[in-house]
């Protein structure tokens, strides 16, 4: 047995005892290591996240307070019954569905703080896998050494790969179970090698383990003499973490929000992503690419002389620049890209599939916009790395796109940035995220293609027309009356001399729309270019009417946010289906009972009502003309 004197846990109790201070300051400037645990089902997570937080000590607070002084030093017999303990709490969460989704423990030893995600090793929880890998410095890839390499560890090695994750551990357990084979070990290993090689991978640190025997965990193993690498704790307690690789790095900070308590005081606050800053450097405020110079890098502690990345700090400038949330604070002479298009990869994580052209929420850091997914270039199958044509990505699915938004951002390639490559998608519908993505590199005709700034603007077209512009966009079933009320609308405006123009859902599919079906993805392209069309013409001073059955509520956001504030108003015209499809004027009810037409609203394909319109007209309450005065009169009451 080790002299107790030197053993790491009795120095730390001895010093936790002489002097708190101290050991309180010595745990709040150990680093901190983030990573994960990944790989197939059953081989052996678990296990060595409950080994990793019994051998370092740090069992559940009841257990550590149940431990006298001596009993502190266990033998083999006391151990066992104990980490039996750990593992089956760890394993009864697994039965009852708890790391279906990603699990984080928490330890520590002397030398470093850690942050292990249990991530779930089945195919349908990638997105889950991605999770927990979004934030880690490593990854420990386990094989079940009976197993061999399998189709998740080849999964969860490219994610982690994709991801960014540079540390890779090949944690080759239950050796126990092979008799140490050390023949099996190299076998694996190679195995691993020719396919990490074939994706990129350029390192990785192999490691024979038993996580229930302990084998290699704290330290070197009896069992494989063979072995003449580090032990696990041992690595991760020496590999070097992000926030020290992202020090070296250019500043970058994004700024989350503006600091003014009072009016002599005014600061930008935010998380330092990558590089040092200090007083007197000179920045650089992205988009608008405004310079000052750093006068003070303030904390709740006090005024700092430097600061670095992962610091979350306020600083002050030497002049008074325009600066708000979604900015990004930049060293002046060497400041990252703006863009508006990107190739990218996404891992889709939603159930509902990617809607093409549909509107989404772009969300880099504290930067929001509005973005568009064009079709992907391809999928990739990470079981065999082909890649393979796609029109949309289901879930979990991985493929490449390019990404438009609807003014530029601020970025750098995921490769060399996460916090300024990396994003996800969220559903403006539901608010839900749909995807993460990391991005490439901007597309040259981004840079080449620039708004013209025009002398006659919209206000001054509006006011030559004397009124205000707006969209009328009708939205109901098809035989709800839109077209009817939609051209009585236009006759009673133009009779009142407004300058008006109808867009109707038919004539327009007879020449710009010409090419689209009707499949989900041609009608979310059809609203999207009706959109940019109406927005055009309320810029020339029109009041734009639309009849379109429009049946998403998202495109029909879309096309909102494309507007000035109050602009957009929806007209519900509110008519029940069975009534909609006893009037069938056009017989198209008809042919879609029949099969004869696909995909039409309201039989075999869905019709999402506004759940606020501006306007709701019954048609069952009342006719097309008193319909078409009620728009009339709210439109110019408004006005």
């Amino acid at each position: 047995m080790s002299d107790t004197t030197t053993d790491p846990i009795y120095v730390t109790e001895s010093l936790i005892a002489e002097d708190i201070d101290a050991y309180l300051d010595q745990h709040q400037h150990k680093t901190m290591l983030r990573f994960i645990t990944c790989g197939s089902v059953d081989d052996g997570k678990s296990t060595l996240i409950g080994r990793l937080l019994y051998d370092s000590k740090m069992i559940f607070e009841d257990q550590l307070d149940a431990l006298t002084a001596d009993s502190k030093k266990v033998g083999t017999q006391g151990q066992e019954i104990d980490f039996a303990l750990l593992v089956d709490g760890l394993a009864a969460e697994r039965e009852q569905g708890i790391t279906i989704d990603v699990a984080y423990r928490f330890f520590n030893t002397e030398k470093r703080k850690f942050i292990v995600a249990d991530t779930p090793g089945h195919e349908q929880y990638t997105r889950n896998m991605v999770t927990g890998a979004s934030t880690a410095d490593l990854a420990v890839i386990l094989i079940d050494a009976r197993k061999g390499v399998l189709v998740q560890t080849r999964r969860h090695s490219y994610l982690a790969h994709l991801i960014g994750i540079k540390n890779l551990v090949l944690a080759v357990n239950k050796m126990d179970l092979v008799d140490y084979s050390q023949e099996v070990f190299d076998s694996i290993v190679a195995d691993y090698a020719a396919f990490a090689k074939s994706i990129g991978i350029e390192h990785f640190v192999p490691m024979p383990i038993s996580g229930f025997k302990g084998d290699n965990i704290i330290g070197p193993s009896e069992n494989t003499p063979w072995y003449t690498g580090p032990n696990l704790i041992e690595h991760l307690e020496s590999v070097e973490v992000n926030s020290a690789i992202d020090a070296a790095k250019p500043f970058r900070m994004p700024v989350q929000w503006v600091n003014r308590p009072n009016l002599d005081f005014r600061g930008f606050s935010g998380l330092i992503a990558t590089g040092s800053v200090k007083p007197g450097d000179a920045i650089r405020v992205l988009p608008s690419g405004k310079t000052s110079t750093v006068s003070r890098v303030v904390t709740m502690s006090g005024d700092l002389d430097e600061a670095q990345a992962g610091q979350s700090v306020t600083i002050c400038f030497a002049d008074e620049v325009d600066c708000s949330r979604g900015d990004v604070i930049a060293i002046a002479d060497n400041p990252p890209e703006t863009a508006d298009q990107f190739e990218t990869t996404l891992v889709w994580m939603a159930d509902e599939r990617l809607h093409v052209g549909r509107a989404y929420w772009l969300k880099l850091g504290t930067q929001m916009v509005s973005a568009t997914v064009h079709a992907p270039k391809y999928t990739i199958n990470v079981n065999t790395m082909e890649h393979m044509a796609a029109k949309t990505l289901d879930l979990n699915a991985i493929g490449v796109a390019e990404i438009v938004t609807d003014k530029p951002i601020v970025f750098e390639a995921y490769a060399d940035n996460r916090t300024l490559g990396g994003f996800i998608l969220i559903d403006k519908m539901t608010n839900g995220t749909v995807a993460a993505g990391m991005l490439h590199f901007s597309l040259r005709r981004s840079q080449n293609v620039h708004w013209q700034a025009l002398d006659i603007s919209r206000e001054a077209h509006a006011v030559l027309k004397n009124q205000k512009p707006a969209v009328l966009w009708f939205t109901g079933l098809s035989g709800s009356g839109k077209s009817t009320i939609a051209n009585l609308v236009e006759k009673k405006l133009h009779r009142m001399n407004r300058h008006t123009f109808l867009l109707d859902g038919d004539n327009v599919r007879h020449g710009l729309n010409k090419d689209l079906g009707f499949t989900e993805e041609d009608r979310i392209e059809n609203i999207r270019r009706v959109g940019e069309v109406a927005k055009l013409m309320t810029d020339a001073g029109l009041i734009v009417i639309t009849a379109f059955i429009s049946p998403f509520r998202a495109d029909r956001e879309m096309v909102r946010s494309m507007l000035p504030e109050a602009e957009f108003i929806e007209v519900f015209i509110d008519t029940p289906l069975a009534v909609a499809e006893e009037r069938d004027v056009k017989g198209l009810y008809k042919k879609a009972r029949s099969g004869e037409l696909k995909n039409f609203t309201g039989i075999d394909s869905p019709y999402e009502a506004p759940t606020k319109p501006e306007i709701r007209v019954d048609t069952t309450a009342m006719t097309a003309e008193e319909a078409a005065t009620l728009i009339v009169d709210t439109l110019l009451g408004d006005a």
